[in-house]
């Protein structure tokens, strides 16, 4: 019932932003604008969704081994629809940038998606124990709103610079500090010192954080950047302004592009 659900919710609303953003007077905006923001909402809407399970999941569980929460088995099931649609939109969006830019880098689309399906591996892994561990992880997503927001807003801008702010903030407090914080509860579990934790859990615990750890501050120094040259006006002031649907004007009536193989 949950996956079903998630089949029609996610899609469904994706479609409905599209057409919304095109046939309001006032918007009409071009296929590929209305694509692009679109999914991004879609995005930031499943993040809003996963953080507050998230939340009800981790400050539910007393004993963070031991307790369970339905909603943790449940709302992976919703989700799993979403980690194939968005692997449909992550394309869908690079086709259509590359229409504009020539070329673009679809890591960032790759590393939420490798976050999202650690979700479910996870869920199969952990065996019905750890609802606590599950639903923190849920709450990376807290940081995917500012990160899909500060590529629409107009660049330069007092808005601009704010989300730019609560985008180092939450990625830093929900992506950076995941999984040191994830050691650091389970050690004050089982009694052991926080450098110790990693030579008791299981090796396939290291390699997961170590493999989903390593995109996460690879970002986090892009970000760093880019706050300190927001922040420093380091960028050249004379570059024009990003329109307020966040992509180049080139595209404008460009509904159905061709992509030259």
């Amino acid at each position: 019932m949950f996956v079903s659900a998630g089949s029609v919710f996610f899609p469904g609303l994706f479609l409905l932003s599209k057409q919304c953003l095109k046939s309001i007077p006032g918007l009409r905006w071009n296929e590929g604008d209305a694509v692009i923001v679109s999914a991004r909402l879609v995005s930031s809407i499943q993040a809003i969704m996963a953080s507050v399970a998230g939340y009800i999941i981790s400050t539910s569980c007393q004993d963070i081994i031991e307790d369970q929460h339905w909603l943790t088995s449940s709302y992976i099931l919703f989700a799993v629809p979403y980690f194939v649609y968005d692997i449909y939109a992550m394309f869908l969006c690079y086709w259509y940038k590359l229409q504009v830019k020539g070329h673009e880098r679809i890591c960032s689309y790759s590393d939420l998606l490798s976050l999202a399906l650690s979700h479910v591996v996870f869920q199969f892994w952990r065996q019905g124990k750890g609802d606590y561990f599950q639903g923190v992880m849920f709450l990376a997503e807290l940081s995917t709103p500012s990160v899909c927001l500060g590529k629409i807003l107009i660049q330069h801008t007092l808005l601009h610079k704010v989300n730019g702010a609560v985008m180092l903030i939450t990625f830093f407090l929900c992506r950076v500090l995941l999984f040191p914080y994830l050691y650091y509860v389970y050690g004050r579990y089982v009694s052991i010192p926080f450098y110790r934790v990693p030579f008791t859990v299981p090796w396939q615990c290291n390699l997961g954080a170590a493999l989903l750890m390593a995109p996460q501050l690879y970002w986090f120094s892009l970000i760093c950047r880019g706050a300190l040259r927001l922040f420093t006006g380091s960028s050249s002031r004379s570059r024009k302004p990003t329109p307020a649907n966040g992509y180049s004007t080139q595209m404008v009536g460009r509904d159905t592009p061709t992509m030259s193989h």
